[in-house]
């Protein structure tokens, strides 16, 4: 338990950082919600005049300006590319931070097996995520309350919507570790993590664009596309399986990765 704690009180300050910051992207937002919903027939008529194929790329299409959820659906893409990079920072971190700052021997030299390590990472990485998650969850449901204009929201639609979130980390946390152990070595975590966390919002935007629905297999950004389930409350399950997939795959692997990689030493 030491390990775990020592790894979640050196995020910690990570942790609020994230938190504050997609809690007042929440804010910022939904404080202007009020002029997108008075105004949402011109904006629904302005928003068909554009090309079907950027709004698709923008995740816009069928949006619902008239409620305050239609309209929340825009902000939570933003919020998933602000969770999705960072699990990813996590994720690539996990690992690689002893790594290159060559005391992971010092680690491994401790009286457990690197499985037991790895799980007390994992385990602190996802304490830390869920703590941004009750934070999105609280600002999320104290926002929309506040600015409600009165046209009211279906909460079932919201719960299920926020529920994604924790899987939609998990997808990132787990590339993330996998990738950072198959690579020989991770300097920087940040340019790992947006190029995985930007990479894969393109395959979205381009699988809209082109209509080509393969690439909706490759992106967790499609498979907990905002609009469809506010619009159907419910998940896209078919997609869903494959994100959960993700997991499945990459933290196994990663614990048989990690348990026969060589870690440089400092001497």
């Amino acid at each position: 338990m030491n390990i775990y704690r020592h790894e979640f009180l050196t995020r910690i300050r990570s942790v609020a950082i994230w938190s504050v910051s997609i809690a007042a992207l929440i804010f910022v937002f939904t404080s202007i919600s009020t002029g997108f919903t008075e105004k949402a027939e011109l904006l629904n008529q302005m928003m068909a005049n554009f090309p079907p194929q950027l709004l698709q790329a923008f995740g816009m299409t069928e949006m619902d300006f008239s409620s305050i959820l239609g309209y929340f659906g825009l902000i939570f893409l933003f919020c998933q590319i602000c969770l999705g990079i960072q699990a990813a920072n996590y994720g690539f971190g996990l690992v690689s931070i002893e790594e290159s700052e060559f005391t992971a021997d010092f680690l491994l030299a401790k009286p457990v097996n690197r499985s037991f390590i790895l799980t007390a990472k994992l385990l602190s990485a996802f304490t830390s995520l869920t703590i941004t998650n009750a934070v999105v969850w609280a600002s999320t449901f104290f926002f929309l309350s506040v600015y409600d204009t009165g046209t009211g929201y279906d909460v079932n639609t919201l719960v299920i919507l926020l529920a994604s979130i924790t899987v939609f980390q998990l997808v990132f946390l787990g590339l993330g570790v996998f990738i950072s152990l198959l690579v020989k070595r991770v300097r920087s975590v940040t340019p790992f993590s947006m190029a995985l966390v930007f990479g894969t919002y393109t395959f979205n935007a381009f699988s809209g664009m082109l209509g080509e629905k393969s690439l909706d297999l490759l992106t967790p950004f499609k498979h907990f596309d905002p609009n469809f389930i506010v619009k159907n409350s419910n998940w896209d399950w078919p997609l869903v399986a494959i994100s959960i997939g993700f997991i499945v795959v990459t933290i196994p692997a990663s614990y048989w990765l990690y348990n026969r990689r060589n870690i440089p030493s400092a001497v």
